[in-house]
């Protein structure tokens, strides 16, 4: 495993056709996680670019060695990446000789970006955000940093054109991760392998949270699949932290992310048909975030998005495929 830090400068960046590169607006550090997709990488890279981050961490998983070819694949991205960095920032990188897999590499990866910053912005390597995600999760990061009733900032927004309230957002008990923000005194509670409560613990804290009988059993399934080592993911667990500790989730009103990552090449999110796939991807055409007067859940959003969660075939099949021995 290798850990770098080096700070590009303007002279040793590469000046464009339009003219010199101009500091970033940007003050908020991001993480980058990439892996062996060039194709959805150099995209997501672009709008990083575009944004021009002062701090660029970038985390990168081995590669496995029974995928033919996947190490060339791998050092492409990790070469595209380095050799394109052309404005003014401090890059990290955290690239893995061994492969961790989608668990421990994303996990440890956000472990180690919140050992040194404070806040921060995370995107994977096939969710692209437009330009109004990072100065979304910016003044969010500020205005929320010390309520801890707020522990995630989304960027996707599953309403479906229904617009929650009049704000530029609303609170959700459920934090997604599809271009996303948080906090390093939040993330330090996430307990990967979900041992620290203990089952019951866990029951209870679903129980008392969802009252819908199918979303708590969606949730107990997926949750019992976390506790038992039976998912090779990270976000559950994520998911769960924020139960815990009622922490709730910003979403946008506008969706701020395109998963492009849909297809046969993805780990998860293999099937090109889901409802979800490609979503149009806005910017917010306001310079001044309304923000709602009230933090409190809003609950038939979350409502809808528990309903596209359970009902789309492909998101049922993924769960019980991972967790096929709790049935």
């Amino acid at each position: 495993m290798g850990v770098t830090s080096q700070k590009l400068s303007k002279k040793n960046a590469t000046i464009d056709s339009q003219g010199p590169i101009t500091l970033s607006p940007l003050n908020t550090p991001v993480l980058f996680l990439v892996f062996n997709r060039i194709d959805t990488t150099k995209q997501v890279f672009e709008a990083i670019r575009k944004a021009k981050p002062p701090k660029l961490y970038i985390a990168s998983d081995g590669a496995r060695k029974s995928v033919n070819n996947e190490c060339d694949k791998v050092k492409a991205v990790r070469d595209y990446i380095i050799s394109n960095i052309d404005w003014e920032c401090e890059v990290k990188t955290l690239f893995r000789e061994d492969n961790y897999g989608c668990k421990m590499a994303v996990s440890d990866s956000i472990d180690w970006f919140f050992k040194n910053e404070e806040m921060g912005i995370i995107l994977e390597d096939d969710c692209l955000p437009s330009q109004s995600f990072f100065s979304f999760c910016e003044e969010l990061l500020v205005k929320y940093k010390d309520d801890l009733r707020i522990w995630n900032i989304s960027g996707d927004n599953f309403q479906n054109g229904c617009k929650r309230g009049e704000s530029e957002y609303y609170f959700s008990k459920i934090p997604h991760i599809w271009g996303w923000a948080s906090w390093a005194n939040r993330w330090k509670h996430y307990d990967v392998d979900m041992k620290l409560s203990g089952r019951q613990s866990v029951r209870e804290v679903i129980i008392n949270i969802f009252h819908d009988r199918k979303v708590q059993e969606y949730w107990l399934r997926t949750m019992e699949g976390g506790y038992r080592q039976k998912l090779d993911t990270w976000d559950y667990q994520w998911a769960y932290t924020c139960f815990t500790n009622n922490g709730l989730s910003i979403n946008p009103n506008k969706n701020l992310i395109k998963n492009i990552g849909f297809g046969v090449n993805a780990t998860h999110t293999t099937s090109k048909e889901n409802r979800l796939s490609n979503l149009e991807c806005y910017n917010i055409n306001t310079p001044i975030i309304l923000h709602p007067t009230a933090i409190l859940p809003h609950y038939l959003a979350d409502e809808h998005t528990m309903k596209i969660m359970i009902n789309k075939k492909n998101i049922i099949k993924r769960v019980t495929n991972r967790i096929l021995s709790y049935f």
